[in-house]
C-alpha cells in the first residue's frame, strides 16, 4: 500500500510537548511538502508524488475514534476502533481495506526490502549501529522571539533540537545525526490537539517507531539512518509543557560526517565508528560536513469545529475494491 507522506510524523512529536488533548470534533485544511535528499531521496520520492514537488493540500477531519484526510484524488479513513483503514480512490469511487495487523506486516517486509536495496547500491554491509558504541542524546530548546501570523492566529517561533552522537565525543568528532523542529506556535486550540492525539493513538497502535509515514519511506529511511528512531524517541519522551498549538513547522533530518571521515575523504565509506557509518551513506563525496536527509514542511491553512455527518464516511456510492 503506498500512501503519501504526511504531517503527521509533526504532530506526534510536537504533541509530546504541549500538553494532553481534549474530546473535541475538528476539522482542517493543510498544506505538506516532504523532500528526501541523497541516495535516500533516489529511492523513496518515487513513493511522495507531488508531495516531494509543490506540496499536497489535505483536509482532514476527527470525530471520536475515526479520522478522514482527503485530497482531490485520493482519500484515507483511520478507524481506531475497528483497526482498519480504508483507502479511497475519488476518482474511480472506490476503496480498499487495510487491517492495522496487515500494516505492521507491511512496514516489516518494506523495511527489510530496503536494507537489502541499501546493501545492494552501496556495496556495504547491513545498516546497523556499530557494535560496542554506545550513544548520547542531547536535547535543546529555545524561543526566538520572532511572531507572525498563521491561519488568522498570532504565533510565536520555537525551535527543537535532538542530537545524536557517540557517548564520550562531540557531535564532529564522532558524526552523527541531528533532527531539528522548528515550529510556529499559535494560541491553545482543542480541537487541533485532539487531531494530534489521534495521530499518537494510531501510530502507538501501529508502528511507533513508523510516526505517519508511509510504510515505503519509513522502511528505506530506518534502513539507512537507524539512529532517526532515537532521536524521534528522545522527541516524543521530552517533558517540556510549552503554551499554545503548532500551527506550521519543519523538521529536518541531518547526518554528520565525524572529524576522520572528512579527514579521510577521499576514501569516503572506508572510515570506522559512528561518523564513518553515516558518510557510508551519502550519496557525494564532498567537503561538506552535514547532509540534509529529510525535510518536511508543514503549515495549517483553515480550522474548523463544525463537521457534517459524512465526514468521516466512506462517501455514498463508493464500492470496495478486492
Amino acid at each position: 500500500m503506498k500512501r503519501a507522506l504526511t504531517a503527521s510524523v509533526l504532530s506526534v512529536c510536537v504533541l509530546a510537548l504541549t500538553g494532553p488533548s481534549l474530546d473535541a470534533e475538528v476539522k482542517t485544511r493543510e498544506k505538506t511538502r516532504v523532500k528526501f535528499e541523497g541516495m535516500l531521496g533516489r529511492m523513496v520520492n518515487m513513493f511522495g508524488g507531488k508531495a516531494t514537488k509543490e506540496g499536497l493540500v489535505s483536509i482532514s477531519a476527527v470525530s471520536g475514534d475515526r479520522k478522514a484526510t482527503s485530497t482531490d484524488s485520493t482519500g484515507r479513513i483511520v478507524d481506531l476502533a475497528e483497526e482498519k483503514i480504508y483507502d479511497l480512490d475519488m476518482k474511480k469511487k472506490t476503496y480498499t481495506v487495510t487491517t492495522f495487523e496487515e500494516l505492521r506486516r507491511q512496514m516489516r517486509e518494506a523495511q527489510e526490502k530496503a536494507e537489502r536495496d541499501a546493501k545492494k547500491q552501496e556495496g556495504a554491509e547491513k545498516p546497523e549501529q556499530p557494535s560496542g558504541k554506545e550513544l548520547d542524546i542531547d536535547f535543546d530548546l529555545r524561543e526566538t522571539g520572532q511572531k507572525k501570523s498563521i491561519a488568522g492566529y498570532d504565533a510565536r517561533e520555537i525551535i527543537m533540537t535532538v542530537t545524536v552522537r557517540e557517548k564520550g565525543r562531540t557531535l564532529d568528532e564522532s558524526g552523527g545525526l541531528v533532527m531539528t523542529t522548528d515550529s510556529w506556535l499559535g494560541p491553545q486550540i482543542p480541537a487541533l490537539k485532539e487531531l494530534a492525539d489521534f495521530e499518537v493513538r494510531y501510530w502507538k497502535a501501529v508502528a511507533p517507531e513508523a510516526a505517519g509515514v508511509s510504510a515505503e519511506q519509513m522502511a528505506a529511511m530506518m534502513a539507512m539512518y537507524p539512529m532517526v528512531k532515537q532521536a524521534m524517541d528522545r522527541m516524543a519522551k521530552e517533558n517540556v509543557k510549552l503554551e499554545g498549538t503548532p500551527l506550521a513547522t519543519t523538521m529536518t533530518f541531518e547526518a554528520v560526517k565525524s572529524k576522520e571521515q572528512m579527514a579521510q575523504q577521499a576514501d569516503s565509506g572506508s572510515g570506522g565508528g559512528l561518523g564513518g557509518m553515516l558518510a557510508r551513506r551519502m550519496v557525494k563525496r564532498d567537503d561538506k560536513p552535514r547532509a540534509t536527509i529529510l525535510t518536511i514542511d508543514s503549515e495549517t491553512l483553515e480550522v474548523a469545529t463544525a463537521l457534517s455527518p459524512g465526514d468521516v464516511q466512506i462517501p455514498e456510492g463508493f464500492r470496495e475494491k478486492k
